[in-house]
């Protein structure tokens, strides 16, 4: 017996369209957001016996949309909020690189730590959070569908936790806003990841520009 796990990140904000890193800071969905919530509502067409939660805003509102027509109880889960960049949270990837060179250039190559400027510390104990709360939610709801609406930063430190890859993977994927990407695991709950970044819901004019 199978249990499926859909990873979704949440719909567009104003910080994504401007390439700026959000971490915990609680921005709200963008009008464009609220448009791609919709389409991944019609996507998946309540397909899921549970649903789960950041309580960060951008991704508790794209929930509650995602779950509005199966009336299923959202679970907030604190640890599926984002990634709490420290120092670099409300910077672009430009000002991060002019601001703080070695520590990015580490960030970016470091494959066993990925050490951030405050925060969160690094994406390894990021990762460790992550997977261990994704791994939790799927041994809790065995045999069930589920959907987890978090954040792009965290969705990606979970693959990386539960698929065992080394921390540069971090910035070889690219998750959009409202992307779904499934993992099963069976029985023994081994993880198979089956998509990653499907936003075949979206139509070319609400696909956001930033990945960030």
């Amino acid at each position: 017996m199978k249990t499926v796990i859909f990873l979704i990140r949440h719909g567009e904000t104003k910080w994504n369209s401007l390439g700026k890193f959000q971490g915990c800071k609680d921005i709200d969905l963008a009008e464009n957001g609220l448009v791609q919530a919709n389409y991944l509502k019609e996507r998946l067409e309540s397909k899921f016996d549970f649903i789960y939660t950041s309580p960060l805003k951008r991704a508790f509102e794209t929930a509650r949309i995602l779950a509005s027509e199966s009336k299923k109880k959202l679970l907030i889960e604190n640890d599926l909020r984002e990634i709490n960049f420290g120092e670099w949270e409300g910077m672009t990837v430009t000002q991060i690189k002019t601001s703080y060179p070695e520590a990015f250039e580490t960030w970016k190559t470091d494959k066993f730590e990925a050490p951030l400027c405050g925060g969160d510390k690094s994406i390894k104990l990021a990762s460790v959070r992550a997977a261990n709360c994704i791994l939790k939610i799927a041994k809790k709801h065995n045999g069930n569908r589920v959907a987890i609406v978090a954040h792009g930063g965290i969705l990606k430190a979970g693959l990386i936790g539960i698929l065992g890859w080394d921390m540069t993977m971090y910035h070889k994927i690219v998750l959009g806003n409202t992307a779904i990407s499934q993992v099963n695991f069976d029985e023994e709950f081994n993880p198979c990841l089956i998509s990653l970044n499907d936003t075949n819901h979206l139509p070319r004019e609400s696909k956001s520009v930033s990945f960030v």
